[in-house]
Order: structure tokens, then C-alpha cells, then sequence
């Protein structure tokens, strides 16, 4: 995309028309706050630069026709979704509908190098089955604290060998088009808001519990990332004083309890001392456990699996409740990886927040799960590039 947004008229065009689909000019009039000459100007300037084009006659609403205006079909954006254990990449087109998309399980800890290699060589493969001549811009999110205007990892406690890494700069000259990089879970906020529950709402917090925990927080339509880019990481917010020793080298972290390897480490012990015949049975067959033996476990009644569960839900539901009453958000929503384990930790932390949340701040507050699951990090990832590219700041 070498064309320029040249003001905020335009890039009130832009997103509208990529938000809501073909348009014709006269609706555009009605919601844009332009006299009708000035926007047949700028959307003259729209359809030279090649961002829009003409699509067919409008439905007649009297006087003369209308024409239907939409981004160009030619348009696409890159989404890489990196996280802990797995990477997800897709080509959109300018409405941010999936044309491709690829998901394989990659370590994280094998480093940036050969992440990027295999990143690259997934993107080599949606182009070579013929979703992008092209492409026009990429989002990318990772699984820790960016320095957003940069793109660079900063000390990333489950990221070894990245902090500091060049990431928007090396990917923006192997792919040749603008990169953003951002926090995965700012990314998964951005792609609800865009195509899942938080549709509707300006105001919401995005919760992951994965490998790791983190919180994207909306306010006013806009992601916050705080100073640093650490805003959001929740997963080290102290829930219980001396306990579990986290990876981020403090006591009693909300991660060191109910993150992915938490649950794994608990579940083995479980296993271990015939607490539960379940996960006992499992361990014994596979010779070892995963999140999704855990909710097979609970599941079947396992009382010790349905427990661990509990148990995790309300020490996030704790962290939540301090989280509500301090942003009063229109909608929680609740993302990742151990979301599979289903209605049991919903409840427990629905439970936790409305019991300890002031009423005022919980009395009409949707607690809910993520509707886009393993797209919310690409789609996200594509809303973000294309924000970016479809500003007049840009």
C-alpha cells in the first residue's frame, strides 16, 4: 500500500468502508460530516490513489443514482498471531475477511531467529497458494511486553533470547510492506472488538489465560499500553504472599498458580498421589498430561480436576475483581488456551467477581467467553496493521 491517507476525512472513509463493507456515497454522506461536494472530493482522491473503487449502482433512494464505493479487492494484509507453544498466520483482504490461514505448534524458546524463519516460510505458503500477489502491510503479536513504537521485545519472562530483538524491523524487510508488533493479547483485545463479542462496546477488558495471563485493556475504543508496554500483565499480580515461585523471579504471581504450566504442574501432582483416578489414568496411558486431559478429567465428574479448576478461576476471578472496580469496563471477556476448560471456570470466576466487585461496577457486566478463539490473535493482528495504514497520522 504506497498510497497516503491525506486526513481524517479520508481515514473516517477508509475504516468505515472497511468495517461495515461497500457503501454507496450517499449513506457515506450520512455519516460522514461532509457537505456533499467536499466528500465527492475526497472520495475523488480515494479512487485516484487506488484505496477505493467504484462498486456498482446503489439501490435507488430518489434523485439521481448513487454509486457503491469499496475498498480495492487487491489489498492484503499479513496477521501473525506468535505465541507460547503455537504461531497462527493469515492473509486478509482490505475487509479483514480470512482468505488463508495457517497454525502449526512452534516453541517460542527456540528463539526469534528461528521463529521468524518459520513464520516467513508459513507466509511463503499462503502466497504460493495464491491469497497475495502482494502485501500491503502485517500485524504481529508475541506473547510479552513490547516497546510498541519500535516493535522490539522488552524482557519477556517466557521469551528467552528476544528482549531487545529488532522484530518490526526485520520482518518489514523480508516481507517489504509496514509491520506493527504488539502485545498478543492487545492483538486479541483488537480482533474482538473487531469481528467478536465487544463489538458493540468502547470500554472492555480482554483476559488470556494461557501459557501466560495478560489483560488487554480498551478504553475509549483505543488499546492502553501504558508507558512501557506493560500495561495489561496481570499474570504477576500477586495471589498468594510467599507462595509459588514465578518465573518472572517474584512469590505467589497469579501465572505461578493458573497459567498453562501451573496447571499441568498441579495436575501431575494430582495424578501422582491418586487424587484423581482421571488424570492418574492418563498420566498412565500417555505418560503425560495436558490442558486437554484436564478437561476430559473434569469433564467426567473428577472431583480433583473439577477442584483445580475452581480453584484457578477464582484466584483469576480475585485479580479480575480488583481490575473492575478500579476500570468499570462495559464487558469482560475471557480468551486462550484454558478456556477449553469450559463452564467450570467461567462460573468460578463470574462467581469471584460479582462477589467481590462493588454492585455498581458488576451490576450489568457481561463476563464472557472469547467468540473467535484461536482468530482473535490474526484478526486482531490484521486490525491493527490496517488502523496504522488507513490513518492520516501514517
Amino acid at each position: 500500500m504506497t498510497a497516503r491517507v491525506a486526513n481524517s476525512h479520508q481515514s473516517t472513509l477508509l475504516l468505515r468502508l472497511r468495517d461495515r463493507g461497500s457503501q454507496s456515497r450517499a449513506v457515506l454522506g450520512e455519516v460522514i460530516e461532509l457537505s456533499r461536494s467536499k466528500l465527492a472530493v475526497e472520495i475523488d482522491r480515494l479512487l485516484e490513489t487506488g484505496l477505493v473503487v467504484q462498486d456498482g449502482v446503489a439501490a435507488s433512494r430518489g434523485g439521481r443514482p448513487s454509486h457503491n464505493i469499496r475498498l480495492s479487492p487487491d489489498l492484503r494484509f499479513l496477521g501473525i498471531d506468535i505465541g507460547a507453544t503455537s504461531v497462527d498466520v493469515v492473509i486478509t483482504n482490505a475487509e479483514l475477511e480470512i482468505l488463508g490461514h495457517l497454525a502449526e505448534p512452534l516453541d517460542v524458546r527456540e528463539g526469534p531467529v528461528a521463529v521468524c524463519e518459520r513464520v516467513l516460510a508459513m507466509v511463503a505458503e499462503l502466497r504460493a497458494a495464491g491469497h497475495a500477489e502482494h502485501l500491503d502491510g502485517a500485524g504481529v503479536g508475541v506473547p510479552g511486553p513490547v516497546r510498541f513504537p519500535e516493535g522490539v521485545p522488552v524482557a519477556p519472562p517466557i521469551m528467552p533470547g528476544w528482549d531487545g530483538y529488532p522484530l518490526r524491523e526485520v520482518l518489514g524487510q523480508e516481507l517489504g510492506c509496514p509491520v506493527l508488533v504488539d502485545n498478543d493479547v492487545n492483538v486479541m483485545a483488537l480482533g474482538e472488538q473487531q469481528a467478536g463479542v465487544a463489538r458493540s462496546v468502547s470500554d472492555f477488558l480482554f483476559v488470556k489465560i494461557g501459557t501466560g495471563i495478560g489483560c488487554g485493556i480498551v478504553a475509549d475504543g483505543r488499546v492502553h499500553r501504558g508507558v512501557t508496554g506493560s500495561a495489561g500483565d496481570i499474570g504477576h499480580i500477586q495471589v498468594e504472599p510467599n507462595g509459588h515461585l514465578c518465573i518472572c523471579g517474584n512469590q505467589g504471581c497469579l501465572e505461578a498458580y493458573f497459567g498453562g504450566n501451573a496447571l499441568i504442574r498441579d495436575a501431575r501432582a494430582l495424578a501422582a498421589d491418586a487424587r484423581s483416578p482421571e488424570l492418574a489414568a492418563r498420566l498412565a496411558s500417555a505418560g503425560t498430561l495436558t490442558l486437554a486431559d484436564v478437561a476430559v478429567a473434569a469433564a467426567a465428574g473428577d472431583s480433583a480436576a473439577l477442584e483445580l479448576i475452581r480453584q484457578g478461576g477464582h484466584r483469576t476471578g480475585q485479580v479480575i475483581a480488583g481490575l473492575v472496580s478500579f476500570f468499570n469496563p462495559a464487558m469482560v471477556v475471557i480468551g486462550g488456551g484454558l478456556t477449553g476448560l469450559g463452564h467450570t471456570l467461567l462460573a468460578s470466576i463470574r462467581t469471584q467477581v460479582y462477589r467481590q466487585s462493588p454492585p455498581l461496577a458488576t451490576g450489568n457486566l457481561p463476563i464472557v467467553l472469547s467468540e473467535l478463539g484461536s482468530t482473535a490473535g490474526v484478526t486482531g493482528a490484521t486490525r491493527l496493521i490496517s488502523d496504522h495504514l488507513f490513518s492520516a497520522a501514517h
